[in-house]
């Protein structure tokens, strides 16, 4: 099938505040947060548009909006106006309405003006914030395929961890029966009882289906205007609603889609960056993730007296290991000084750990500087008095945070 990319408009959901990555997301959009030593979490969802030949991008934005827009504008000034692309940021142009966007649904409810201004025959809506890998033309022959009103992606769990996310409950055609907000018994699949399909919060709607339905759901005053809460399940039994499984076709497994809302969510879904065979695999020449260039030297590794040593770890350019880092993501112009460790930690741009200094299980925002000697995540109820330190015992230091040498 010839899947018409060019009747696709395609919005980017940018705009959350990302409470739950705080303080990471203090001042900035969740989505432009540092993921992978070199790229913003966003880079991922759109190396994805580019790869399936998409290049014409609406991002909304609202909350912290001047990062996303310098971001795009350092990064993604890749199209050509002139040849009909664009990736253009939108916040809230209180147009229609003098309001914020008070859910997903109402940010497309709010900017209906661009499907009156494009008429296009499909709409893709993504979220900003997700890390995944997806061929999107996939998702529209499944989509065109079946006729539907309505197709969502969505991937297999253990049923027993579906109660953290919306699940679809489908029927043997993969036709959509029932959405479920974190329920407390989710449904499994009908030829695989013990796993349960998860939206991923990536949607294809025909576009007059779409304009109708949050229109509807603009006028209820009950309504949270959200796409998972309100605009799928008023859907269901009413329009085809299909679910398009995240899958290997081969193997019948599911692909890798990890949502890093939150803070434990976000460390380990670097830690499924590493190793010789890691889970998600950066170095994929066949899909390109892309990010800005920075312009740095190479990075070096410098033994003055004592042992250095790299282990299963991602280091930028621009880096100088002087001590031991093990398990770790470091970003461009990272500095590990004399005999510092730094062990199973996140740092930023340009983070400078002193000599002798120790670092475990960590996220260090961009610009701190660690004294020589100071200790990170070895001292739970020390570090709880001094930073935000995770359910799941992960250490968090924001760019203002003080340390005593």
């Amino acid at each position: 099938m010839t899947v018409p990319m060019q009747k696709l408009t395609t919005i980017i959901m940018a705009g959350g505040k990302g409470e739950r990555l705080f303080p990471l997301t203090r001042d900035k959009a969740k989505p432009v947060i540092t993921f992978g030593g070199i790229y913003r979490i966003i880079d991922f969802t759109l190396s994805n548009c580019l790869n399936s030949g998409i290049r014409r991008i609406y991002v909304l934005t609202q909350y912290g909006s001047f990062s996303m827009d310098q971001h795009l504008r350092q990064a993604w000034d890749v199209m050509h106006p002139d040849l009909g692309e664009f990736i253009y940021s939108m916040p809230p142009q209180q147009i229609m309405v003098s309001r914020w966007y008070r859910g997903t649904a109402d940010s497309i409810y709010q900017n209906l003006t661009l499907l009156q201004q494009e008429r296009p025959q499909q709409v893709l809506i993504l979220s900003g914030d997700h890390v995944y890998k997806l061929d999107y033309r996939e998702m529209m022959e499944f989509h065109l395929s079946r006729d539907a009103d309505l197709t969502v992606a969505a991937v297999m769990v253990p049923r027993i961890e579906g109660s953290s996310f919306g699940i679809l409950k489908v029927n043997g055609a993969g036709e959509v029966e029932n959405f479920l907000e974190k329920p407390a018994d989710p449904p499994g699949l009908p030829d695989n009882p013990d796993f349960s399909l998860v939206s991923m919060g990536v949607y294809i709607f025909k576009a007059e289906v779409l304009v109708a339905e949050v229109i509807k759901d603009a006028k209820k005053k009950a309504s949270r205007h959200d796409f998972g809460g309100d605009i799928i399940p008023q859907m269901v039994g009413r329009k085809r609603v299909f679910a398009f499984n995240f899958q290997d076709p081969a193997a019948g497994t599911p692909r890798y889609w990890r949502d890093i809302g939150m803070l434990d969510a976000y460390f380990k879904a670097h830690q499924d960056l590493m190793g010789t065979r890691p889970v998600f695999e950066l170095f994929d020449p066949d899909w390109p993730i892309r990010s800005r260039p920075q312009l740095y030297p190479p990075s070096k590794y410098i033994c003055t007296g004592s042992h250095v040593t790299v282990e299963d770890s991602l280091i930028a350019s621009g880096c100088v290991i002087a001590g031991t880092v093990e398990g770790s993501v470091l970003s461009p112009g990272v500095k590990v000084g004399t005999g510092a460790t730094v062990c199973e930690a996140i740092l930023w741009d340009g983070v400078e750990v002193g000599a002798g200094a120790h670092i475990r299980r960590a996220i260090i925002e961009e610009g701190v500087r660690v004294p020589p000697g100071f200790a990170i995540g070895l001292d739970p109820a020390r570090d709880a008095k001094l930073f935000h330190v995770t359910e799941n015992g992960v250490v968090v230091v924001p760019n203002n945070a003080i340390m005593e040498e």
